[in-house]
Protein backbone atom coordinates (compact mmCIF):
# COMPACT_ATOMS: atom_id res chain seq x y z
CA UNK A 1 0.00 0.00 0.00
CA UNK A 2 0.85 3.32 -1.32
CA UNK A 3 1.34 5.69 1.89
CA UNK A 4 2.52 9.54 0.10
CA UNK A 5 3.29 11.07 3.59
CA UNK A 6 5.69 8.63 4.59
CA UNK A 7 8.13 10.30 2.19
CA UNK A 8 8.74 13.12 4.25
CA UNK A 9 10.17 11.03 7.08
CA UNK A 10 11.74 8.50 4.18
CA UNK A 11 14.32 11.73 3.75
CA UNK A 12 13.83 13.29 7.22
CA UNK A 13 17.71 13.20 8.06
CA UNK A 14 18.14 15.79 4.97
CA UNK A 15 15.14 18.36 6.31
CA UNK A 16 16.90 18.11 9.78
CA UNK A 17 20.58 18.70 8.73
CA UNK A 18 19.17 21.66 6.66
CA UNK A 19 16.81 22.75 9.52
CA UNK A 20 20.14 22.35 11.85
CA UNK A 21 22.23 24.76 9.66
CA UNK A 22 19.92 27.85 9.60
CA UNK A 23 19.53 26.67 13.87
CA UNK A 24 23.31 27.23 13.98
CA UNK A 25 23.57 30.24 11.66
CA UNK A 26 20.93 31.97 14.09
CA UNK A 27 23.33 31.48 17.17
CA UNK A 28 21.12 28.16 18.75
CA UNK A 29 23.41 26.21 20.53
CA UNK A 30 23.02 22.50 19.20
CA UNK A 31 23.07 20.07 21.76
CA UNK A 32 23.56 15.91 21.26
CA UNK A 33 21.52 13.57 23.01
CA UNK A 34 21.78 9.88 23.01
CA UNK A 35 18.95 8.51 25.36
CA UNK A 36 15.36 9.58 25.74
CA UNK A 37 16.09 10.23 29.38
CA UNK A 38 16.99 13.38 27.99
CA UNK A 39 14.13 16.21 29.19
CA UNK A 40 13.87 17.16 25.77
CA UNK A 41 11.08 20.43 26.71
CA UNK A 42 13.85 21.76 28.97
CA UNK A 43 16.43 21.56 26.61
CA UNK A 44 14.22 23.58 24.21
CA UNK A 45 13.00 26.35 26.40
CA UNK A 46 16.70 26.86 27.22
CA UNK A 47 16.64 28.14 23.69
CA UNK A 48 18.63 24.38 22.93
CA UNK A 49 17.89 22.51 19.84
CA UNK A 50 18.48 19.04 20.59
CA UNK A 51 19.35 16.59 18.32
CA UNK A 52 19.30 12.61 18.29
CA UNK A 53 23.18 10.77 18.22
CA UNK A 54 22.48 6.93 19.11
CA UNK A 55 24.88 4.98 16.90
CA UNK A 56 23.14 2.22 15.03
CA UNK A 57 25.23 1.38 12.45
CA UNK A 58 27.74 -1.25 12.15
CA UNK A 59 30.68 0.67 10.11
CA UNK A 60 32.04 3.17 12.97
CA UNK A 61 32.47 -0.04 15.23
CA UNK A 62 35.81 -1.36 14.75
CA UNK A 63 37.40 2.47 15.51
CA UNK A 64 35.55 2.27 18.64
CA UNK A 65 37.15 -1.18 19.46
CA UNK A 66 40.53 0.41 19.78
CA UNK A 67 39.69 1.89 22.61
CA UNK A 68 36.05 -0.24 23.64
CA UNK A 69 36.14 -3.94 24.70
CA UNK A 70 34.88 -5.89 21.96
CA UNK A 71 32.61 -7.83 24.27
CA UNK A 72 30.69 -4.12 24.58
CA UNK A 73 26.92 -3.27 23.12
CA UNK A 74 26.57 -2.34 19.52
CA UNK A 75 25.26 0.42 20.39
CA UNK A 76 27.53 1.61 22.59
CA UNK A 77 30.83 1.23 20.51
CA UNK A 78 28.83 2.52 17.38
CA UNK A 79 28.35 5.59 19.23
CA UNK A 80 32.00 6.16 20.62
CA UNK A 81 32.88 5.28 17.11
CA UNK A 82 31.02 7.90 15.15
CA UNK A 83 32.38 10.28 17.87
CA UNK A 84 35.80 9.04 17.32
CA UNK A 85 35.99 9.14 13.40
CA UNK A 86 33.59 12.35 12.84
CA UNK A 87 31.73 10.79 10.49
CA UNK A 88 28.17 11.71 12.27
CA UNK A 89 26.69 15.15 10.58
CA UNK A 90 24.62 15.41 13.70
CA UNK A 91 27.63 14.81 16.46
CA UNK A 92 29.47 17.14 14.32
CA UNK A 93 26.83 20.05 14.52
CA UNK A 94 26.31 18.95 18.25
CA UNK A 95 28.04 22.12 20.51
CA UNK A 96 27.76 19.87 23.47
CA UNK A 97 26.68 16.38 24.75
CA UNK A 98 23.92 16.06 27.10
CA UNK A 99 24.38 12.31 28.54
CA UNK A 100 22.27 10.20 31.25
CA UNK A 101 23.87 7.19 33.10
CA UNK A 102 21.53 4.67 31.88
CA UNK A 103 24.20 1.57 31.85
CA UNK A 104 27.17 1.03 33.33
CA UNK A 105 28.43 0.62 29.84
CA UNK A 106 27.24 3.58 28.56
CA UNK A 107 28.26 6.11 31.66
CA UNK A 108 31.68 4.66 31.32
CA UNK A 109 31.87 5.19 27.56
CA UNK A 110 30.67 8.51 28.38
CA UNK A 111 34.41 9.54 30.40
CA UNK A 112 36.18 8.99 26.91
CA UNK A 113 33.21 10.76 24.77
CA UNK A 114 33.90 14.12 27.21
CA UNK A 115 37.64 13.92 25.86
CA UNK A 116 35.99 14.71 22.25
CA UNK A 117 33.49 17.31 23.06
CA UNK A 118 31.76 19.07 25.57
CA UNK A 119 29.56 16.91 27.84
CA UNK A 120 27.18 17.10 30.62
CA UNK A 121 26.16 14.09 32.40
CA UNK A 122 22.69 13.42 33.75
CA UNK A 123 23.38 10.86 36.58
CA UNK A 124 19.80 8.61 36.31
CA UNK A 125 18.40 6.90 39.65
CA UNK A 126 17.56 3.18 39.17
CA UNK A 127 14.34 2.62 41.50
CA UNK A 128 11.64 5.06 40.11
CA UNK A 129 8.99 4.29 43.01
CA UNK A 130 11.06 5.79 45.42
CA UNK A 131 10.50 9.16 46.33
CA UNK A 132 13.93 10.55 47.03
CA UNK A 133 14.30 9.20 43.25
CA UNK A 134 12.32 11.85 42.44
CA UNK A 135 13.68 14.60 44.21
CA UNK A 136 17.20 13.67 43.11
CA UNK A 137 15.78 13.41 39.23
CA UNK A 138 14.17 16.93 39.59
CA UNK A 139 17.60 18.20 40.95
CA UNK A 140 19.54 16.63 38.08
CA UNK A 141 16.81 18.32 35.43
CA UNK A 142 17.22 21.63 37.59
CA UNK A 143 21.22 21.02 37.31
CA UNK A 144 20.84 20.38 33.24
CA UNK A 145 18.94 23.80 33.05
CA UNK A 146 21.96 25.73 34.90
CA UNK A 147 24.60 23.85 32.44
CA UNK A 148 22.03 24.98 28.95
CA UNK A 149 21.75 28.58 30.63
CA UNK A 150 25.81 28.44 31.19
CA UNK A 151 26.53 27.10 27.77
CA UNK A 152 24.76 29.46 25.02
CA UNK A 153 21.19 29.31 26.57
CA UNK A 154 18.98 31.56 27.66
CA UNK A 155 17.03 31.10 31.46
CA UNK A 156 14.06 28.69 31.20
CA UNK A 157 11.02 30.80 32.48
CA UNK A 158 7.23 29.43 33.14
CA UNK A 159 5.99 31.02 29.92
CA UNK A 160 8.97 29.04 27.44
CA UNK A 161 8.55 25.61 29.36
CA UNK A 162 4.94 25.71 29.20
CA UNK A 163 5.13 26.37 25.13
CA UNK A 164 7.44 23.73 24.42
CA UNK A 165 5.69 20.71 26.76
CA UNK A 166 2.35 21.75 24.98
CA UNK A 167 4.70 20.89 21.43
CA UNK A 168 6.24 17.89 23.12
CA UNK A 169 2.64 16.80 24.06
CA UNK A 170 1.06 17.18 20.41
CA UNK A 171 3.75 15.33 19.10
CA UNK A 172 3.89 12.37 21.01
CA UNK A 173 -0.07 12.76 20.88
CA UNK A 174 0.13 12.61 17.13
CA UNK A 175 2.58 9.81 16.97
CA UNK A 176 0.50 7.49 19.10
CA UNK A 177 -2.64 7.99 16.88
CA UNK A 178 -0.55 7.31 14.16
CA UNK A 179 0.75 4.15 15.52
CA UNK A 180 -2.51 3.19 17.34
CA UNK A 181 -4.16 3.15 13.62
CA UNK A 182 -2.50 -0.15 12.76
CA UNK A 183 -4.22 -1.44 15.94
CA UNK A 184 -7.33 -1.60 14.29
CA UNK A 185 -7.66 -3.77 11.37
CA UNK A 186 -5.21 -5.24 9.05
CA UNK A 187 -1.78 -3.27 9.25
CA UNK A 188 -1.88 0.29 7.17
CA UNK A 189 2.36 0.23 8.01
CA UNK A 190 4.72 -2.50 8.09
CA UNK A 191 7.02 -1.82 10.54
CA UNK A 192 10.10 -1.04 8.27
CA UNK A 193 7.62 2.09 7.17
CA UNK A 194 6.98 2.97 11.04
CA UNK A 195 10.64 3.34 11.53
CA UNK A 196 11.46 6.32 10.23
CA UNK A 197 8.59 7.78 11.48
CA UNK A 198 9.50 6.96 14.56
CA UNK A 199 12.76 8.11 14.44
CA UNK A 200 11.96 11.52 13.33
CA UNK A 201 11.01 12.41 17.16
CA UNK A 202 14.56 12.21 17.88
CA UNK A 203 15.25 14.88 14.89
CA UNK A 204 12.81 17.53 15.17
CA UNK A 205 14.62 20.79 14.63
CA UNK A 206 11.80 23.16 13.82
CA UNK A 207 8.26 22.30 15.23
CA UNK A 208 5.48 23.44 13.40
CA UNK A 209 6.63 21.81 10.00
CA UNK A 210 7.07 18.52 11.89
CA UNK A 211 3.99 18.98 13.19
CA UNK A 212 2.43 19.65 10.08
CA UNK A 213 3.82 16.22 8.63
CA UNK A 214 2.91 14.24 11.11
CA UNK A 215 -1.07 15.45 10.74
CA UNK A 216 -0.94 15.03 6.93
CA UNK A 217 0.58 11.27 7.67
CA UNK A 218 -2.42 10.56 10.62
CA UNK A 219 -5.30 12.11 8.24
CA UNK A 220 -3.51 10.19 5.25
CA UNK A 221 -3.83 6.71 7.26
CA UNK A 222 -7.18 7.73 8.56
CA UNK A 223 -8.59 8.06 4.85
CA UNK A 224 -6.86 4.94 4.19
CA UNK A 225 -8.58 3.05 6.81
CA UNK A 226 -11.88 4.11 6.22
CA UNK A 227 -11.94 3.12 2.38
CA UNK A 228 -10.01 -0.49 3.57
CA UNK A 229 -13.21 -1.37 5.28
CA UNK A 230 -14.63 -4.24 4.44
CA UNK A 231 -11.74 -5.22 2.36
CA UNK A 232 -9.86 -9.07 2.90
CA UNK A 233 -8.45 -9.68 6.07
CA UNK A 234 -4.89 -9.32 6.45
CA UNK A 235 -3.64 -12.82 7.28
CA UNK A 236 0.43 -11.85 7.67
CA UNK A 237 1.09 -12.99 11.85
CA UNK A 238 1.06 -9.68 13.82
CA UNK A 239 4.51 -9.41 15.86
CA UNK A 240 5.43 -6.94 18.71
CA UNK A 241 9.33 -6.37 18.59
CA UNK A 242 10.44 -5.19 21.88
CA UNK A 243 13.64 -4.80 23.55
CA UNK A 244 16.63 -2.65 22.38
CA UNK A 245 16.15 0.37 20.40
CA UNK A 246 16.26 -0.20 16.67
CA UNK A 247 17.36 2.75 14.01
CA UNK A 248 18.35 2.45 10.00
CA UNK A 249 21.38 0.06 10.30
CA UNK A 250 20.29 -1.70 12.81
CA UNK A 251 16.96 -2.81 11.75
CA UNK A 252 18.07 -6.66 10.06
CA UNK A 253 15.90 -8.65 13.11
CA UNK A 254 12.85 -6.13 11.83
CA UNK A 255 13.40 -6.61 8.37
CA UNK A 256 13.98 -10.12 8.65
CA UNK A 257 10.82 -10.92 10.35
CA UNK A 258 8.94 -8.96 7.78
CA UNK A 259 10.80 -10.93 5.27
CA UNK A 260 9.38 -13.89 6.54
CA UNK A 261 5.93 -13.12 5.94
CA UNK A 262 4.31 -11.36 9.43
CA UNK A 263 4.17 -7.54 9.79
CA UNK A 264 5.47 -5.81 12.81
CA UNK A 265 2.76 -3.59 13.69
CA UNK A 266 4.21 -1.76 16.97
CA UNK A 267 7.70 -1.63 18.26
CA UNK A 268 8.47 -1.29 21.75
CA UNK A 269 11.52 0.03 22.65
CA UNK A 270 12.91 3.54 23.18
CA UNK A 271 13.54 4.49 19.48
CA UNK A 272 9.64 3.04 19.31
CA UNK A 273 6.33 4.02 21.33
CA UNK A 274 8.46 4.15 24.59
CA UNK A 275 6.85 6.89 26.48
CA UNK A 276 4.57 8.15 23.64
CA UNK A 277 1.09 7.22 25.97
CA UNK A 278 2.58 9.32 28.32
CA UNK A 279 2.06 13.33 28.16
CA UNK A 280 3.54 15.77 30.22
CA UNK A 281 0.95 16.83 33.16
CA UNK A 282 0.33 20.76 32.84
CA UNK A 283 -1.46 21.39 36.04
CA UNK A 284 0.58 22.34 39.10
CA UNK A 285 4.59 22.24 39.17
CA UNK A 286 5.58 22.37 35.18
CA UNK A 287 9.41 22.17 35.95
CA UNK A 288 8.78 18.76 38.56
CA UNK A 289 5.73 17.35 35.87
CA UNK A 290 8.41 17.20 33.50
CA UNK A 291 10.78 15.59 35.22
CA UNK A 292 8.22 13.20 36.59
CA UNK A 293 7.93 12.56 33.04
CA UNK A 294 10.92 10.92 31.78
CA UNK A 295 11.91 9.28 35.40
CA UNK A 296 8.83 7.02 34.90
CA UNK A 297 9.55 5.87 31.66
CA UNK A 298 9.89 2.07 31.65
CA UNK A 299 13.42 1.22 30.69
CA UNK A 300 15.58 -2.17 31.48
CA UNK A 301 17.88 0.37 33.14
CA UNK A 302 15.20 0.26 35.91
CA UNK A 303 14.73 -2.18 38.32
CA UNK A 304 12.49 -3.21 38.99
CA UNK A 305 10.91 -2.15 35.98
CA UNK A 306 6.86 -3.18 35.95
CA UNK A 307 5.95 -0.41 33.13
CA UNK A 308 7.56 -2.82 30.66
CA UNK A 309 5.74 -5.62 31.84
CA UNK A 310 2.07 -3.57 31.94
CA UNK A 311 3.16 -1.98 28.61
CA UNK A 312 3.76 -5.41 26.69
CA UNK A 313 0.58 -6.84 27.99
CA UNK A 314 -1.63 -3.69 26.94
CA UNK A 315 -0.17 -3.94 23.63
CA UNK A 316 -0.60 -7.43 23.41
CA UNK A 317 -4.26 -7.14 24.17
CA UNK A 318 -4.55 -3.69 21.86
CA UNK A 319 -2.93 -4.81 18.87
CA UNK A 320 -3.97 -8.27 18.76
CA UNK A 321 -0.34 -9.58 19.23
CA UNK A 322 0.39 -13.22 17.51
CA UNK A 323 3.76 -13.29 18.94
CA UNK A 324 6.72 -11.14 20.51
CA UNK A 325 10.07 -10.67 19.54
CA UNK A 326 12.95 -9.58 22.02
CA UNK A 327 15.46 -8.30 20.72
CA UNK A 328 18.69 -7.89 22.60
CA UNK A 329 21.90 -6.48 21.52
CA UNK A 330 24.91 -8.63 22.33
CA UNK A 331 26.95 -7.07 25.89
CA UNK A 332 22.92 -5.31 27.05
CA UNK A 333 23.21 -6.91 30.35
CA UNK A 334 20.10 -5.54 31.58
CA UNK A 335 17.97 -6.49 29.05
CA UNK A 336 19.10 -9.77 28.60
CA UNK A 337 18.31 -10.52 31.72
CA UNK A 338 14.39 -8.76 31.51
CA UNK A 339 14.53 -10.94 28.92
CA UNK A 340 13.26 -13.84 30.94
CA UNK A 341 10.69 -11.57 33.03
CA UNK A 342 9.19 -10.72 30.04
CA UNK A 343 9.25 -14.63 28.67
CA UNK A 344 7.04 -15.45 31.48
CA UNK A 345 4.39 -12.51 31.44
CA UNK A 346 4.05 -13.83 27.30
CA UNK A 347 3.41 -17.43 28.72
CA UNK A 348 0.89 -16.08 31.01
CA UNK A 349 -1.39 -14.21 27.95
CA UNK A 350 -0.58 -17.82 26.21
CA UNK A 351 1.32 -15.32 23.50
CA UNK A 352 4.50 -16.67 22.25
CA UNK A 353 7.70 -15.94 22.50
CA UNK A 354 11.30 -15.71 20.74
CA UNK A 355 14.20 -14.05 22.51
CA UNK A 356 16.81 -13.03 19.96
CA UNK A 357 20.46 -11.60 20.91
CA UNK A 358 22.50 -10.29 18.03
CA UNK A 359 24.80 -7.55 17.57
CA UNK A 360 24.73 -5.11 14.44
CA UNK A 361 26.82 -7.49 12.10
CA UNK A 362 25.21 -9.25 9.27
CA UNK A 363 26.84 -12.26 9.65
CA UNK A 364 24.13 -14.05 11.43
CA UNK A 365 21.39 -12.59 9.62
CA UNK A 366 20.54 -16.48 7.67
CA UNK A 367 21.01 -18.23 11.12
CA UNK A 368 18.52 -15.68 12.96
CA UNK A 369 16.04 -15.76 9.58
CA UNK A 370 15.90 -19.76 9.94
CA UNK A 371 14.97 -19.13 13.74
CA UNK A 372 12.31 -16.44 12.93
CA UNK A 373 10.88 -18.86 10.34
CA UNK A 374 10.48 -21.81 12.69
CA UNK A 375 8.63 -19.19 15.12
CA UNK A 376 6.45 -18.58 12.98
CA UNK A 377 5.46 -21.68 12.08
CA UNK A 378 5.02 -22.84 15.67
CA UNK A 379 2.63 -19.95 15.88
CA UNK A 380 0.63 -21.86 12.86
Amino acid sequence: MTVHSLQFFEKFSEHCLAALETAREEGRPIAGVYCIYAPLEIIRAAGCVPIGLCGKRQAPIQAAEAVLPASLCPLIKSSYGYAKTDTCPFFSAADFIIAETTCDGKKKMYEFLGRIKPMHLMHLPYDQSLGSAFRFWNAEAERLGEYLTAHGGVPITAGRLREEVEIGNAVRALMWEIVRINADGSPLLTGMQLLPVLESKSFMVEAAPYLAALRELRDELLELRKSATGTTTDRRFRILLTGTPVGKGSHKVLQLVEESGAVVVCLDNCSGIKGLDSPVQTEGDLFGNVARRYLEIPCACMSPNPGRLQTVEALCRDFDIHGIIDLTWQGCHGFNVESQVVRERAEGLDVPFLQIETGYSESDAEQIRTRIEAFLEGIQ
